[in-house]
């Protein structure tokens, strides 16, 4: 005969810890990864996938679409914008079955048809709607009535919304007349409390209608003009999965961009002289000139932080022999050491314009690796630093690296990162002077500064240099030039604006020729031989100036 059940409290005390314990395995089974044995049928882009969350901050959470391959999940790219890749296992997976989990302080509700997800507040507020097409992968997401922000450099201003955005990298990007150069970031904000980062695949964004839409596609490849693009693979999982996926809530900006900075890394900081006012030189008429020009900024007082020299190629007769090159030009500067031990004892830095070499679409490893002399220089950071190290042996100070809108996204990163990972090893107690055409998510870690490339020369240009600048901070990017010029039948003057300076001083340096203004603020002038000089500026009044033929301008008499 069973004996009857005890009710000591002992016994009860026993009871409820087993029902809670069950009760906690079951909380736990709702967010345990599910088994992957278990195949379930989703499918996206033609495969078999899982969806995965991981709650990253209370704020920020996780999305990946990964593919099942030989019953493992797909692996994530590592681009380099990340500063860690290692995020743990998601907190819940998705596959066939509708859910509702927590992540940090939010609420995410899974639905099927297509595979949606819904991101609430702790308060059932909605914050925001994501939407995966099963059969291209594409992501549509919620916008409402608000202004959505970010999306890197140049592109439609000031709210991003009615436009779309190709995410092509360089002067072929966008508009290079009226917004410069493209540096694609694919991190939207949106001003009513959220944020998203597309970290995988590569796509283009429609943001004309509402909800708006992330399309994957292959990767941009330059190519000459008139070529057509290359067919897309007819397997689109090539290039649409996985889908790596970040989304922030939250109704400060201080938060949105806090996360931001957690999940792509803080900015560092360019050397102080950076900030000051910088002499820039296309055309070099010798080493008695380029000295003497110095001497006169000291004699007259005007303040100077830096000279810059382009190289030749762009110009007539620039620092090197050619563009590319490391090989000093001896008519202009026929013993460059000593000349530039004669601008530091004057108290200039020294800044070479470097062009990286078109049409590479690769750039691989660290400073740190060995150089491999069998496969070209330019393709590996340690062979193309070694480039630079007589130079910097000898008294250069920083750089302007142009060109290079070949590169794909994770080798412009080791280009930017380049910069700065060279002087941590040959020069630590220096910061690093690079000023950049090109990157991507997660420059802002090698103190870059991003100038916009070549534009024209109208008012609407200048005007665009204020939302360019905002969308690039938001995007991570808080240092860089705008640059605007003025154009007429007699000459070519450039000026240019960054957010926050005031209007007056930069339509005070309009008659300079070439300039850009930092928030910093920091101010480049440079332009072609005498009137960008600052006591040549009243010499002549700009209709007397002359543009030539070989791109130098002359005084008409």
């Amino acid at each position: 005969m069973a004996k009857p059940m005890s009710t000591s409290p002992n016994d009860s005390a026993l009871s409820r810890r087993r029902m809670m314990q069950s009760l906690s395995a079951a909380g736990a089974a709702l967010l345990a990864p599910e088994g992957r044995a278990d195949a379930s049928g989703l499918r996206i882009a033609g495969k078999d996938v899982e969806i995965g969350l991981t709650s990253l901050t209370s704020t920020t959470l996780r999305l990946t679409v990964q593919p099942m391959v030989d019953g493992k999940l797909g692996e994530i790219p590592d681009d380099g914008t990340l500063v860690r890749t290692d995020f743990g296992p998601p907190a819940a997976t998705f596959r066939a079955q509708p859910k509702k989990v927590k992540a940090g302080n939010l609420r995410v509700a899974f639905t099927l048809d297509p595979p949606t997800f819904t991101i609430q507040s702790a308060n059932g507020e909605t914050i925001q709607q994501i939407a995966i097409d099963p059969a291209t992968a594409a992501i549509s997401f919620a916008t409402g009535a608000v202004p959505i922000l970010g999306l890197g450099k140049g592109g439609p201003q000031y709210d991003r919304r009615g436009n779309t955005d190709s995410m092509i990298s360089g002067s072929s990007g966008y508009n290079l007349r009226n917004f410069g150069s493209h540096v694609p970031i694919p991190w939207l904000i949106g001003a009513g409390g959220w944020a998203i980062y597309v970290h995988q695949p590569y796509g283009r964004f429609d943001l004309t209608g509402d909800p708006c839409r992330f399309q994957p596609a292959p990767p941009f490849v330059p190519r000459a003009r008139g070529v057509p693009p290359p067919p897309p693979p007819a397997d689109i999982s090539i290039f649409a999965l996985p889908i790596d996926l970040f989304v922030v809530a939250s109704k400060d900006p201080a938060v949105i961009m806090q996360e931001w900075a957690r999940l792509t890394g803080r900015p560092e900081m360019p050397p102080l002289w950076s900030f000051g006012y910088q002499q820039s030189h296309r055309t070099l008429l010798g080493r008695d000139e380029i000295l003497q020009e110095a001497k006169t900024f000291r004699e007259k007082n005007l303040p100077c932080d830096a000279m810059i020299y382009l190289g030749t190629g762009f110009c007539p007769a620039g620092w090197n022999t050619n563009n590319g090159e490391f090989t000093f030009n001896q008519k202009v500067m026929p013993d460059p050491k000593a000349m530039f031990d004669q601008l530091h004892q004057d108290h200039f830095k020294v800044v070479l314009h470097v062009a990286y070499p078109t049409g590479i679409r690769e750039m691989k490893g660290t400073v740190r690796e060995t150089c491999d002399p069998s496969r070209r220089a330019e393709t590996q950071a340690s062979c193309y630093w070694d480039k630079h190290r007589p130079l910097l042996a000898i008294g250069v100070d920083g750089w302007w690296p142009d060109e290079g809108a070949a590169l794909d996204l994770p080798s412009r990163l080791v280009r930017n990162r380049m910069y700065w990972d060279a002087y941590q090893l040959d020069r630590p107690n220096e910061r690093p002077y690079a000023l950049h055409r090109n990157g991507a998510a997660g420059m802002a870690r090698y103190a870059p500064v991003l100038w916009s490339g070549d534009v024209s020369s109208m008012w609407l240009t200048l005007k665009n240099q204020v939302p360019i600048g905002i969308n690039s901070g938001l995007s991570g990017i808080p240092l860089g030039h705008g640059h605007w010029r003025l154009r007429s039948h007699s000459g070519t003057h450039r000026g240019t604006l960054r957010p926050l300076v005031p209007v007056r001083r930069v339509l005070s340096a309009v008659p300079l020729a070439w300039a850009r203004v930092d928030a910093a603020p920091a101010m480049r002038v440079g332009g072609r031989r005498e009137w960008v000089i600052p006591w040549t500026f009243t010499k002549a009044s700009p209709a007397k100036r002359v543009l030539c033929r070989n791109g130098d301008t002359v005084l008409q008499s």
